[in-house]
C-alpha cells in the first residue's frame, strides 16, 4: 500500500528536467545511475533527432521502474513534437500493458522524444532503462499517398530519400515530382510526315504547350489530314476551355478544335504551317495525329530526245521533282560539248525547268592505238570510229607473230573503248618471228675453214666493232628486236695478274663500241646494215676472267632493230646441245692465212663429247667447265678464230623448224688444230639469268 507522505504538493516545485540532445544516426539511453537505483524526483528527456529521409526506431532490452495507474507516478513517455506515442511503466516480469516489452515504437518522422519522470519516492527497489535507437530508412515511394508528393510516373527510394524520373521523352519539372513534355521546338521540313500528340494513342502529358513547324521552300502547299481517332478534352457548354489544338497557316487559322470529332482534312494553302495544342494539369484523353503531304507547282511535260530516255516518265511533274535524261545503247548525253552518261533537271517553283533537253550523241571511240610492228585496218565505211564500227589488227609479217594470237576483230563498244571479244580491251603484242631465215640454207662444204655464209642466212649475226676505228672485234647474236648475247670476255680490258679481279673501271664504255646487224662483207659497207649504240651492258655474275667460266654477256641496243630479211632473231634453247649433234657456227674472223674473209664465214661442226674434250684440254693444263661446250673434228681444219668471239653457235630443230642459239665462241688453243676443240659458252644452262634481264621468252 503506498503511503502519501505531507510534502506532496512540494512536487510542484520541482525544477524543470535535464534536457539531452542527440543527433547520432543510432545510440543508447538509460536512466540516471543504470543499472542502480534510479533518482527519486527527477526528470530527463532526451530529444533525438536523424536527418530527412530517415526515422526512428526505439526499443527497450531492459525496464524496470514503479508501477502505478495510468503510470501517474514514475513513467517513460514517448512523443514527437505533435503527439505521445506510448507511455510506459512497471516491470518487464510483471504481466502489465504498461511495460513495454519487446514493442518497437517507429517515429512517423525524423525526431523522437523520451522522457524519463521519477516522483519523491519509491516502495521497493527500482533500476530503471536500457533503450536503443537507431535510424532506419524510409521508403517514400512505398508510402507517400498524398497526391502532391507522389511522383508522376516513376520513383525511385534510395537510402535517406527518393527522386523521381519521367518516362522516354518528357523532362521533370522544377517541383521534382510532375513529368511535362518539352515541344516548342519540332520543325519539320521533309516533303511528307506524321505528328501526334505525346504517347499516342495513350493519354497525352498534363500543363503543356507544344508548337509543331511545318517548313518547306516556296512552291509548296502543306495538306493536313487528321485520323478519326480524336480525343482531346472539352466542355459541354464552353468551346475548349481546358485543352485544344489551333492551326495558323500563312493568314488564315483553323480551330481551335477539342472533343472527339476530329478535323479532317485541311488545304493549308501555304507552305509554312504552325500547330499549337494546350493541355491543362488534368484529364486522361486520348490525343490526335494527322499525316501531312504537299503538292507543288506544275512544269510542262518532257519529250525525250531522239535515241534517248527520260525517267521517270511520261508523268506530271511539280515544283522539285526531278527527271534523268539518259541515251540508248550507243549514245551519250551531250551538253555543252561535254559527253555524260546523263544530265539531271529539276522542276522549279516558278512551273519552269532548270535547264533544256540536252542531245543524245553517238559514241566515238576515237582513232585506235596504233601497235608496235603491225597495224590496223577499218571495216566499210573506212575510218569509222562511232559505235559498232570495227577494226583488224595484225602484226608485219614474216618478222612478227601476234601474241596472243586472237581470231576476231575489234568492235567500238557503248563505253567508248574498242573491245576484243577474247582480249577485251588491251592490245595484243606483236612478237618477233626468231630462228626463220627468209633465205635457205645450202649443204655446207666441210673444208679447212669453212665457207663463205650465203647472204642473210644468218640474220641474226651482229658484229662488235670500234666506233673510233671501225674495227671489228666480236661477234653477237640478236635475241628479240633490241638484245645481242655475246662473250663476257668481248667486253672488258685485260685483266693483269696484278689486278686479280675484273672491276667496273675494266668494262668498255657505251660509247666504244657500235653493234652492226644486216652486216654482210667484211670490209665493205652493206645496203643492209643497221647500226646502234649500246644502251646497257650485263655481264654474267658468275663470269672468271682467268678460267672463262660463264663467259657471256648481254648489250642492250640503244633502240629496237628493224626486222627485215636481213635482221631477224634467233631462238633460244628449249634443250641442251647433245654430243656429235651438227652445229653450225658463223663470224668474221681471221683465218688461217692470218687475215680477214671477205665477207661472213660459216662452219658447219659436231659437238663432241664433254668428258673427251676435257681430258684433252687437262693435258694442256687448261680446264673445261660444265658450262662450256666443245665442237669441231678431231683431225681440226673447221673452227672459229680469232674475231669470231661472241658469234653465234646455233642448231637446227626439225621439231620446231627454227635456228636455236645453243652457244656463243668463248675460247681454243690455236684455230682448228688436230685434237684442238673450240669452247664455247653454253647458253642452255644460262638462260634463265638471260630471260631474266632481257625480258625475252623464246
Amino acid at each position: 500500500m503506498r503511503i502519501f507522505h505531507l510534502f506532496l504538493p512540494l512536487l510542484w516545485f520541482i525544477a524543470e528536467g535535464e534536457i539531452i540532445t542527440l543527433k547520432e544516426m543510432y545510440g543508447e539511453i538509460r536512466t540516471p545511475n543504470f543499472p542502480d537505483l534510479y533518482p527519486s524526483d527527477s526528470e530527463v528527456t532526451w530529444n533525438i533527432t536523424v536527418p530527412e529521409g530517415f526515422r526512428i526506431r526505439l526499443y527497450f532490452i531492459h525496464f524496470d521502474l514503479e508501477p502505478s495507474y495510468l503510470c501517474e507516478y514514475d513513467y517513460a513517455r514517448v512523443e514527437t513534437d505533435e503527439q505521445v506515442l506510448s507511455t510506459f511503466c512497471g516491470r518487464e516480469s510483471t504481466d502489465t500493458e504498461q511495460a513495454p516489452g519487446k514493442q518497437v515504437i517507429v517515429s512517423p518522422a525524423n525526431f523522437l522524444s523520451l522522457t524519463f519522470r521519477s516522483d519523491f519516492s519509491n516502495e521497493e527497489r527500482y533500476t530503471g532503462f536500457d533503450a536503443h535507437y537507431s535510424a532506419v530508412d524510409v521508403d517514400e515511394c512505398a508510402e507517400k499517398s498524398d497526391e502532391d508528393m507522389v511522383c508522376d510516373h516513376h520513383c525511385h527510394n534510395y537510402i535517406g530519400g527518393f527522386y523521381c524520373s519521367c518516362r522516354f521523352g518528357y523532362l521533370l519539372h522544377s517541383d521534382n515530382r510532375t513529368c511535362k513534355v518539352e515541344c516548342s521546338e519540332n520543325l519539320y521540313t521533309q516533303r511528307s510526315g506524321t505528328i501526334s500528340s505525346a504517347d499516342y494513342p495513350n493519354p497525352y502529358p498534363k500543363s503543356s504547350d507544344c508548337l509543331y513547324r511545318i517548313e518547306l521552300e516556296e512552291g509548296f502547299v502543306v495538306n493536313l489530314q487528321f485520323d478519326d481517332n480524336f480525343d482531346i478534352e472539352d466542355h459541354p457548354d464552353v468551346s475548349c476551355p481546358y485543352d485544344f489544338l489551333k492551326i495558323k497557316a500563312g493568314n488564315k487559322e483553323y480551330g481551335p478544335f477539342c472533343g472527339v470529332k476530329s478535323p479532317g482534312r485541311i488545304e493549308t494553302g501555304s507552305n509554312s504551317v504552325q500547330i499549337l495544342f494546350h493541355s491543362d494539369n488534368s484529364g486522361e484523353n486520348g490525343g490526335w495525329k494527322l499525316s501531312y503531304t504537299v503538292t507543288g507547282i506544275s512544269c510542262p511535260d518532257l519529250q525525250a530526245p531522239l535515241n534517248g530516255k527520260i525517267d521517270p516518265g511520261p508523268t506530271k511533274y511539280t515544283f522539285k521533282d526531278q527527271a534523268v535524261i539518259s541515251c540508248n545503247t550507243g549514245y551519250r548525253v551531250l551538253k555543252d560539248n561535254v559527253e555524260m552518261e546523263s544530265f539531271q533537271i529539276e522542276c522549279r517553283k516558278d512551273g519552269t525547268w532548270s535547264n533544256q533537253i540536252p542531245k543524245c550523241q553517238i559514241v566515238d571511240c576515237k582513232m585506235p592505238k596504233e601497235l608496235e610492228n603491225g597495224f590496223v585496218s577499218f571495216s566499210a565505211p573506212t575510218n569509222t570510229t562511232t559505235y559498232l564500227s570495227s577494226i583488224t589488227y595484225a602484226c608485219r609479217e614474216p618478222y612478227y607473230l601476234m601474241t596472243p594470237n586472237i581470231t576476231a576483230g575489234y568492235s567500238c563498244k557503248e563505253n567508248g573503248e574498242w573491245m576484243n571479244s577474247e582480249i577485251g580491251s588491251k592490245l595484243p603484242l606483236c612478237e618477233p618471228v626468231c630462228g626463220v631465215p627468209r633465205f635457205s640454207r645450202s649443204k655446207l662444204l666441210r673444208i679447212s675453214g669453212g665457207s663463205l655464209a650465203k647472204r642473210g642466212i644468218s640474220p641474226w649475226i651482229a658484229m662488235l666493232s670500234s666506233a673510233e676505228s671501225g674495227r671489228a672485234f666480236c661477234g653477237g647474236a640478236l635475241i628479240g628486236n633490241k638484245w645481242i648475247v655475246t662473250a663476257a670476255h668481248c667486253l672488258h680490258n685485260e685483266v693483269t695478274p696484278e689486278e686479280k679481279s675484273l672491276t667496273p673501271e675494266h668494262i668498255f664504255s657505251l660509247s666504244y663500241f657500235n653493234i652492226t646487224l644486216g652486216k654482210y662483207r667484211t670490209q665493205k659497207k652493206d645496203d643492209t646494215e643497221q647500226v646502234f649504240q649500246a644502251k646497257n651492258v650485263f655481264l654474267h655474275p658468275d663470269y672468271d676472267t682467268i678460267s672463262f667460266q660463264n663467259d657471256i654477256a648481254l648489250v642492250e641496243l640503244s633502240e629496237k632493230a628493224f626486222l627485215n630479211d636481213y635482221v631477224m632473231p634467233v631462238c633460244l634453247p628449249e634443250e641442251d646441245v647433245q654430243p656429235e649433234e651438227f652445229v653450225v657456227v658463223s663470224g668474221w674472223g681471221k683465218q688461217f692465212l692470218k687475215r680477214l674473209p671477205e665477207a661472213l664465214m660459216e662452219i658447219e661442226i659436231p659437238v663432241v663429247v664433254h668428258d673427251l674434250c676435257k681430258s684433252v684440254y687437262q693435258k694442256m693444263g687448261r680446264l673445261v667447265t660444265d658450262d662450256m661446250i666443245c665442237a669441231g673434228l678431231k683431225e681440226g681444219g673447221k673452227d672459229a678464230c680469232s674475231g669470231d668471239s661472241g658469234g653465234p653457235m646455233v642448231t637446227y630443230s626439225h621439231h620446231k623448224q627454227s635456228w636455236s642459239l645453243v652457244g656463243t665462241v668463248s675460247w681454243g688453243v690455236g684455230c682448228g688444230e688436230t685434237d684442238k676443240y673450240g669452247v664455247y659458252s653454253n647458253v642452255y644452262n644460262k638462260e634463265n639469268w638471260i630471260k631474266a634481264k632481257s625480258g625475252v621468252k623464246y
